[in-house]
């Protein structure tokens, strides 16, 4: 009877190897106080979002429909601001630092876990073209006011615009082109 020989172990690694490659693998920590940070800019966006929300609602009674539309586009502006920050808290914290546990908690987004680095910049891309969106509705929306808005300043905001959602075309057409291809 033949005996296949043991799988062979590779050879133990040098301790300053094993000392680096450890040192790099804990310094993703060093990634937690952004998300802290984002975790704070989300809380000054909360305060934003209720000043202008009393501002506006305090107008109300007197608010024409276009003012109405234009006050709703800038709180849902502030909203998708508020998504895509959630989004890269989130994502980033659990692609690059650690497993949010949240156990089995019924509230817990079902893509928590699931957007890799790929899906986050599509994400991403994708609130910044919606809000670019909205920034060039509102000032679409104030010269049907009549009011006076520069050729310039509106044919940034457009330029601007088709920038964004060109760069978002492209990077999910490298993604696209990046999953067919072989894995090396």
């Amino acid at each position: 009877m033949t005996q296949t020989p043991a799988p062979r172990r590779p050879s133990a690694k040098p301790a300053v190897e094993r000392w680096l490659e450890t040192g790099l693998f804990r310094a993703r920590w060093l990634m937690a106080p952004f998300y802290v940070g984002l975790v704070a800019a989300l809380a000054v966006l909360i305060i934003v979002f209720f000043r202008e929300a009393w501002v506006e609602f305090s107008h109300v009674m007197t608010m024409s429909p276009e003012g109405a539309i234009l006050m709703v586009l800038s709180l849902i502006d502030l909203s998708l601001a508020g998504n895509l920050l959630l989004i890269v808290i989130f994502s980033g914290y659990e692609n690059f630092v650690s497993k949010i546990d949240t156990g089995d908690h019924e509230d817990r987004p079902s893509w928590m876990g699931t957007v890799d680095f790929s899906g986050l910049k599509m994400k991403l891309i994708a609130s910044i073209v919606a809000i670019s969106a909205i920034a060039l509705l509102k000032d679409f929306m104030k010269l049907a006011e009549g009011e006076a808005i520069e050729d310039r300043h509106l044919a940034w905001l457009v330029g601007i615009h088709v920038t964004f959602v060109a760069s978002g075309v492209l990077l999910a057409v490298m993604d696209y082109v990046t999953s067919k291809t072989e894995k090396h």
